[in-house]
C-alpha cells in the first residue's frame, strides 16, 4: 500500500501515517544526479500526477494549474531544446558548466511542466476586480503547493527529481514543440529520475528566528 493510500485507509495506524507525512516532507531534496533507470511504471507516475492536480488547493478553487508529463524521447527534447537556447545567449568559453547540467536533467526519466492558464486568472481578475492584483499572486503560489505535493510524491515512490526555472527564455519553443494553448505560462520544469547519488548536506537557521508564537 502506498503513502497516498494509506492517507485515505480508515483502517491505517494514523499515527504512523503522521510519521511518514514528515519523513516524506524532510526526505524531499534536489537530487541532481538521475538515470533512467526507474522501478515504477509510466501509469503510477501519471496517476500521482493526476491526484496532485486534482486535489493542490487553490485560490476560489480556479483549478488554474496544468501540467505536461514528458517521457522518453519527448524528455529528452525538452533539454535539447533548453542546451539550444542558452547556447544563443551563453558566451561559448563559459558554456561547459551549462551544458553538463543539461545532461544531468536530461540522464533523467522524465520531466514535468508546469503551467498556469492565464485566462482562468484573467477571468477571476474580471469577476473580482477588487482583488484582481492578487490573482497572479496566488496563482503562483498554488502552483508552489502543486510542484511541492509531486516533487514529495516522486520522492515517496523513489525517485529523484529538482525544481528548474528556464522560462521565459524556453517558452516560445516548448509551447510550439507541444502544441501547447498560447494562455498556458510556462511556471517551472522537474527532471526527475531514479536518484543514484544523494542530495548534498543542508543547513538550517534556527527556527525560534523563523517562527513566532503568541499564546
Amino acid at each position: 500500500m502506498g503513502f497516498l493510500d494509506k492517507l485515505f485507509d480508515k483502517s491505517s495506524d494514523q499515527q504512523q501515517v503522521g510519521k511518514d507525512f514528515y519523513e516524506a516532507i524532510k526526505n524531499r531534496r534536489s537530487i541532481y544526479a538521475i538515470d533512467k533507470n526507474v522501478k515504477i511504471s509510466e501509469e503510477k507516475i501519471e496517476e500521482i500526477i493526476n491526484f496532485a492536480v486534482k486535489h493542490t488547493p487553490s485560490s476560489f478553487n480556479s483549478q488554474s494549474a496544468r501540467v505536461v508529463v514528458l517521457f522518453g524521447e519527448q524528455h529528452d527534447k525538452v533539454w535539447n531544446i533548453t542546451r539550444e537556447t542558452l547556447r544563443k545567449i551563453v558566451p561559448a568559453e563559459n558554456f561547459s558548466d551549462t551544458d553538463q547540467k543539461m545532461n544531468l536533467f536530461g540522464s533523467g526519466y522524465g520531466t514535468v511542466l508546469f503551467f498556469e492558464d492565464q485566462e482562468v486568472i484573467e477571468g477571476l481578475q474580471k469577476q473580482f476586480a477588487s482583488y484582481s492584483e492578487n490573482f497572479p499572486v496566488w496563482s503562483n503560489q498554488s502552483s508552489g503547493m502543486l510542484q511541492h505535493v509531486i516533487w514529495t510524491a516522486l520522492e515517496l515512490e523513489g525517485l529523484g527529481a529538482t525544481l528548474q526555472h528556464y522560462n521565459p527564455l524556453i517558452d516560445d519553443e516548448v509551447k510550439a514543440a507541444w502544441n501547447i494553448p498560447s494562455s498556458w505560462k510556462l511556471i517551472a520544469q522537474m527532471p526527475f529520475g531514479n536518484p543514484v547519488a544523494p542530495a548534498g548536506e543542508k543547513e538550517f537557521q534556527p527556527l525560534s528566528e523563523r517562527v513566532k508564537v503568541f499564546k
